[in-house]
């Protein structure tokens, strides 16, 4: 489970909130889509669940314990993190990007390689065709699937997606969004993904939170939002340009 109480962020002394009065609970087991234009506090309020950034108000809880009461670098090894834009060591083979999480955590090497390899199956990666390969020879689709397998390195129980997919052209996001379903469903993590993506985030959420100018405007599954949208800044993002809300 995952735990923000009355949560904010300021970075210039409280003149104004990244984040404001932010709460809610994502369940074990459940994927939680941070929804909300860019520069709204979605990307904040993930760094701050594995501090990245620190709250400067409020509780942050990740499997009961408060984050702040954790240390940081074990924190983050404990949490499965798939940035925006991949971040691959490019000096690094896709053998070694998959298994750094293992070896900062010294997993026995014969361990390590049975983990390795079991990932690259799991993200259709076949070892023997792409564990010798450095990042700048896969595509953009491969080298993101490269970024889930390390994330999922350590069997972490929480996995915090940011805007994986958004460089991705169309027909790409759209193959790694439905193996992510496969994957949820398989390994049953508790994951946040953060988007801005109105029809990804109903894809993918068990619940969605729509997040406006760091506040949390809505928080509710996909069909209650589109059925029922709570504010006047949720009805205009879930309409397309035509008029007609996302999904109809």
């Amino acid at each position: 489970m995952i735990t923000l109480s009355h949560v904010y962020k300021t970075f210039d002394r409280g003149l104004s909130y990244a984040v404001e009065d932010l709460s809610f609970v994502v369940e074990e087991g459940e994927t939680l889509v941070l929804l909300g234009s860019s520069g709204c506090g979605k990307t904040t309020t993930l760094k701050m669940i594995n501090r990245l950034i620190e709250p400067s108000k409020g509780i942050v809880k990740v499997g009961g314990r408060d984050v702040m009461a954790q240390d940081p670098v074990t924190l983050r090894l404990s949490i499965g993190y798939v940035f925006q834009g991949i971040g691959l060591f490019p000096h690094m083979t896709i053998w070694e990007n998959v298994g750094l999480t293992l070896r900062l955590l010294k997993w026995p090497k014969p361990r390590q390689h049975d983990r390795v390899e079991e990932l690259l199956h799991l993200v259709g990666l076949p070892p023997e065709d792409y564990a010798d390969r450095f990042p700048n020879e896969l595509s953009g689709g491969q080298q993101q699937r490269v970024g889930v397998a390390r994330a999922l390195a350590a069997n972490p129980k929480f996995l915090l997606m940011d805007e994986p997919f958004g460089a991705l052209d169309s027909l790409t996001r759209k193959a790694l969004q439905r193996e992510l379903l496969e994957i949820k469903t398989r390994l049953k993590k508790t994951i946040i993904f953060v988007t801005h993506d109105v029809t990804e985030a109903l894809l993918l959420a068990d619940r969605v939170a729509i997040i406006h100018n760091g506040r949390l405007e809505q928080l509710d599954t996909g069909s209650d939002v589109l059925k029922r949208p709570g504010t006047p800044f949720v009805r205009d993002l879930l309409s397309g340009s035509d008029g007609r809300t996302a999904g109809e």
